[in-house]
């Protein structure tokens, strides 16, 4: 008797030895399936799409189990990002001039800042990020979030770059034209 492990010599030879089970041919033949199979989806397939691959070509198998045979093969499949459109261009809101004409080196501090708009997942779901950076440090000197992309969203971002910098008159603001910065609420601001 082995003492380490607790088992027979003559147990240990005979499970080196054995015949791979029924089970484990079958899952074989299924990893090699689903191999081809998710590299046709060009890896995007998870295994609710395998699981109707597989049962079109005659295979019923649960999805635990090609969940399993995945995750022994190391297949990951890709994640596509929910996209957003944050930008509305579209709109008959007055626009004002492009003064900084892709020139985005800065010499002084707070004298240029630009502004845009982002998503985020949360814990509470989607949210909107309004952010202000500092074109000479690249630093965000204001932001906001909201889960509603209003002017308010921004106008509160540019508040706080205000509030917090400081900037002397002559500051230039750059943003992509949206209807949030083209709006009236915010060219009072």
């Amino acid at each position: 008797m082995c003492r380490v492990l607790g088992v027979s010599r003559a147990g240990y030879y005979d499970w080196l030895n054995a015949l791979p089970s029924a089970r484990a041919i079958e899952n074989q033949r299924l990893i090699e399936i689903i191999n081809q199979l998710f590299i046709e989806s060009h890896m995007t397939y998870g295994s609710r799409r395998l699981k109707k691959d597989l049962a079109k070509i005659g295979y019923t198998v649960s999805r635990r189990r090609i969940n399993r045979l995945m995750q022994a093969s190391c297949l990951v499949c890709k994640t596509k990002r929910k996209f957003k459109v944050t930008t509305n261009s579209k709109h008959n809101l007055a626009i004002s001039p492009n003064l900084l004409q892709r020139n985005f080196n800065v010499e002084q501090p707070n004298t240029c800042y630009v502004g845009d708009i982002t998503y985020i997942w949360t814990d509470e779901g989607w949210l909107y990020l309004a952010t202000v950076i500092d074109l000479f440090s690249r630093k965000v000197v204001g932001w906001a979030m909201d889960k509603c992309m209003t002017s308010s969203l921004v106008n509160d971002a540019f508040l706080m770059a205000i509030w917090t910098r400081k900037p002397k008159a002559g500051l230039i603001w750059h943003t992509d034209q949206g209807s949030q910065y083209a709006s009236k609420s915010h060219r009072k601001t």
